[in-house]
């Protein structure tokens, strides 16, 4: 065969003698480190998120290596779905000004919040969860599940779980769409105790005005819902707690937030 091939026999001895080179090793590592990582995020992190929790593991290497590794073991991040956002702003409750005026970025926790409200699918029906999130940190402060889009299942219990979580102690913009959950009678009364908080909402048919709670129930959809099926109430209940309070909130990291999670983030600002 080394005649036919025009090879030297002594190369083929070397070549059955040779061992991987120091980078190929060092690929492989990290080929694993990556299928681990990827795992974790259950999938959604592309190659900027895996080289950013690289780098945080003491692990230096570029983000063209990794697109590199993971194009060549055919690791993809989760493709997004197109995502439709419902809003029920036909009423005749008080509309509040667009005091946030697509500011997203807050200096410091407590000042501004944004919310809204989606649909999740269950056997059982639909089942409405409706967030608060803090835009100095992006993390979901309040949130709550109900059988009804009524505001008693929805933005009431979402507004007492924020507070409880970060208590209002300065001027605050609470921003929303103008749902009518928003904009009941029951919603305004209660807000209207606290002094310091002041309500916007977006403007009519503008969901960009609400960009970063949309974007968020995106990406909720994307990673997390659209790959399940929930067969009651409660069980979308309890995959959405492991969503929000054990990955969102405490793990995934951010683009906007220097690749942090926001309770990384958070620390960073109250230090």
């Amino acid at each position: 065969m080394c005649k036919v091939l025009n090879v030297h026999r002594s190369g083929y001895y070397a070549w059955l003698k040779g061992r991987p080179c120091k980078r190929a090793i060092e690929n492989r590592q990290l080929l694993e480190q990556i299928k681990q990582i990827h795992q974790e995020s259950k999938k959604s992190y592309g190659s900027p998120r895996i080289t950013a929790t690289l780098r945080s593991q003491s692990v230096h290497v570029s983000r063209n290596r990794v697109a590199r590794l993971m194009r060549k073991a055919n690791i993809r991040a989760i493709s997004k779905k197109k995502f439709i956002a419902t809003t029920h702003s036909g009423h005749d409750y008080p509309v509040a000004k667009n005091l946030l005026n697509r500011n997203f970025k807050a200096g410091k926790p407590g000042t501004a919040w944004v919310s809204d409200i989606t649909y999740i699918r269950t056997m059982e029906g639909w089942l409405y969860l409706t967030i608060v999130m803090d835009l100095a940190d992006r993390m979901v402060i309040g949130w709550s599940t109900g059988k009804s889009l009524t505001a008693n299942d929805t933005v009431l219990p979402a507004w007492k779980m924020a507070r409880s979580v970060r208590p209002v102690v300065k001027s605050l913009i609470f921003h929303s769409d103008r749902g009518i959950q928003y904009a009941s009678n029951e919603f305004r009364e209660t807000i209207s105790q606290q002094a310091l908080v002041q309500q916007s909402m977006s403007r009519k048919g503008n969901c960009w005005d609400n960009a970063v709670a949309e974007s968020f129930f995106k990406t909720l959809k994307t990673e997390w819902t659209n790959h399940q099926v929930y067969v009651t109430r409660k069980q979308a209940e309890i995959s959405l707690f492991e969503y929000i309070e054990t990955w969102y909130n405490t793990r995934r990291k951010h683009s906007s937030l220097n690749y942090m999670s926001p309770l990384e983030f958070g620390k960073q600002l109250v230090a």
